[in-house]
């Protein structure tokens, strides 16, 4: 009995280390080191994530809520054409292979993407298309209308920083595969996607910021009318 337990134990940490593995595939040692003997690739994901906070929580009938914020040192023009570049946004967000705007008719667009999604052991593939209404440069709502969820809905905020300068970009949502995922792997999901996307459009919006600067009086104009469930969630 005692040997069976131990066999067991040593097979529990052999599928803990795997899947650390596979997470982190370059071998530490063959990292490049900095002087104060931390791994370069590490710090530089620190220092792209400062400043991004998320939060995952379990809601009811197995429901994930997520919420994420960062301050972008950009005007909330260039941070609004960072989250409605569909076409490109295949091309700066990590874990996206494939996005795309299919329609515009004025009052709502929907768009698709495809992307890596996963956590530990648990790797999947996933496709979403979204249907999607906003007020111009404040909020952009979005819904799911076809893909690999049961439940996916929530917002962008854009809202002016007390600086005067930048903003303050906010997004909610609530989760629900229509496959089989263990709420707490949801959650750790979300936890560990999130900031990338988020870090991927605060980059985006700097770096047109720095390329063009914009009018950061300039009055917002409205474009697609909110959506039934964003003004009621106000």
């Amino acid at each position: 009995m005692h040997h069976s337990i131990t066999s067991l134990r040593h097979l529990v940490m052999a599928i803990v280390m795997y899947g650390f593995l596979s997470l982190f595939p370059a071998k530490t040692s063959c990292r490049p080191q900095n002087d104060n003997g931390a791994p370069a690739q590490t710090q530089q994901i620190e220092r792209d994530h400062q400043g991004i906070s998320v939060k995952a929580s379990d809601l009811d009938n197995g429901i994930t809520g997520v919420v994420g914020k960062v301050y972008i040192n950009a005007s909330r023009k260039n941070v609004w054409a960072a989250i409605t570049d569909y076409n490109n946004q295949k091309n700066f967000v990590p874990k996206l292979i494939d996005s795309g705007l299919i329609s515009d008719n004025g009052s709502e667009q929907v768009m698709f993407e495809k992307g890596k999604t996963g956590y530990f052991l648990f790797r999947k593939t996933v496709y979403i298309k979204l249907s999607i209404r906003g007020e111009y440069l404040q909020r952009l709502s979005f819904r799911q209308i076809e893909g690999d969820f049961k439940v996916y809905e929530g917002y962008w905020l854009l809202e002016r920083a007390l600086d005067g300068k930048g903003t303050i970009l906010t997004f909610k949502a609530k989760i629900k595969p229509d496959f089989f995922a263990p709420a707490m792997f949801v959650r750790k999901v979300q936890e560990n996607d999130l900031p990338m996307v988020l870090a991927a459009m605060k980059k985006r919006a700097e770096s047109a910021e720095a390329s063009s600067p914009v009018d950061h009086t300039a009055q917002p104009k409205l474009s697609y009318p909110p959506s039934e469930s964003s003004t009621s969630s106000k």
